[in-house]
């Protein structure tokens, strides 16, 4: 099959026919928005990279027991770039994968995925419930209180700052900033 470019409204079309849980939605379009914040500031290529972000998770709702492979095996039935692929596939790196991050756009990827999560939580138990008067001390705060958002797996975060050279709280401040963008899509 040759390969393509997906367009934005395949990738929304692919998610929402594999994805109908509010909250995955919300969490890809979250990631799909620091995604493309992230792409601006390091003068990448937007639209691949929101893509990317956008269908990261597209097989857990269904495969959650083959998360990561089976997206592969999806997107590639489908036509789609090797490199959108690899990205997707590496997200899951030492978890449900073996491809470890290599390109700036798999890094990036890596190592927002687990941190949209948190900073979710954090804004929702503030008055506001809100990223938009959320700053990164607050998230920082949270992040020492190991029994908020338990099942964020903080090493993941902590591994993905270092690779894209970042320490924890600009990473926070970005994706605080990329979640601002997309404030009304995600319900924060």
């Amino acid at each position: 099959m040759r390969k393509h470019l997906p367009t934005y409204d395949e990738a929304l079309s692919l998610l929402k026919e594999f994805n109908q849980d509010e909250s995955l939605l919300k969490h890809a379009y979250s990631v799909e928005g620091v995604m493309r914040y992230m792409a601006r500031k390091a003068d990448e290529g937007e639209e691949k990279w929101g893509i990317v972000g956008l269908v990261h998770d597209l097989d857990y709702e269904r495969f959650p027991e083959q998360h990561c492979s089976k997206v592969k095996e999806i997107l590639e039935e489908r036509g789609w770039p090797e490199e959108y692929i690899r990205a997707i596939v590496s997200h899951g790196w030492g978890i449900c994968s073996d491809v470890e991050p290599q390109s700036k756009m798999e890094k990036t990827l890596y190592a927002v995925d687990e941190l949209t999560g948190l900073i979710s939580a954090v804004a929702l138990v503030r008055p506001s419930k809100s990223v938009a008067d959320l700053e990164a001390r607050s998230v920082m705060k949270k992040w020492k209180d190991k029994t908020f958002a338990a099942g964020v797996n903080r090493s993941v975060i902590e591994k993905g700052a270092a690779m894209l050279e970042m320490e924890l709280t600009e990473l926070v401040t970005d994706i605080i900033m990329g979640m601002r963008q997309v404030a009304d899509k995600i319900g924060l």
